[in-house]
């Protein structure tokens, strides 16, 4: 036997119990449907907390891995006397924003309106922005501090992090080898 008529075999089968297990649940006149399992607020609770917890977790690694990279960037720069206040304002305004713990359950985004949900995501967007431009003045400032020998060493680790980003040949020439597509397939 190939494989073809196997799966097609194997297609039927599956086919025919589906239908036998819908067929008997309706002979038996099954009118409740399956219940989800209820939660109640504390384990709702019980949830956020584990969940804050992890994100904890989290953070803590992520801060750890902030002050290597820093140390490390700090010792490459060879950043002088002089430049150490433009460093300690680059790594203070660089740092990412403590979200405070939340207070009750998350909103419930179901209950949301689509014009109200596009509005809640323009602002988050909005408030997003705003972050990345003040993060992108601090390494402006920075930069401008640094001489051209760390410029060049502060280019150069800025394209590794993007490369690790996954941000590879983002650039001039850059093709992505495929057609030009449009809805409906490539032209």
């Amino acid at each position: 036997m190939t494989s073809i008529p196997k799966r097609a075999l194997m297609a039927a089968a599956l086919a025919a119990a589906f239908a036998g297990l819908s067929a008997t649940a309706i002979a038996q006149g099954t009118t409740a449907a399956p219940t989800a399992p209820t939660t109640t607020q504390a384990q709702e609770g019980a949830k956020d907390d584990q969940r804050d917890a992890k994100r904890a977790e989290r953070m803590a690694r992520m801060q750890k891995r902030m002050a290597e990279h820093q140390a490390a960037l700090k010792a490459e720069l060879k950043i002088t006397a002089a430049q150490e206040p433009a460093w300690n304002a680059f790594v203070a305004r660089t740092q990412p924003d403590a979200r405070p713990a939340r207070q009750g359950p998350r909103e419930d985004w179901s209950k949301l309106t689509t014009p109200q949900r596009l509005d809640k995501m323009a602002a988050m967007k909005a408030e997003r922005d705003a972050r990345m431009s003040q993060r992108h003045d601090a390494i402006k400032s920075f930069y401008a501090a640094l001489n051209v020998d760390q410029q060049k060493v502060f280019d150069a680790k800025q394209m590794q992090g993007f490369q690790r980003a996954g941000m590879k040949g983002h650039g001039k020439h850059h093709h992505h080898g495929g057609g030009h597509h449009r809805m409906g397939g490539t032209i």
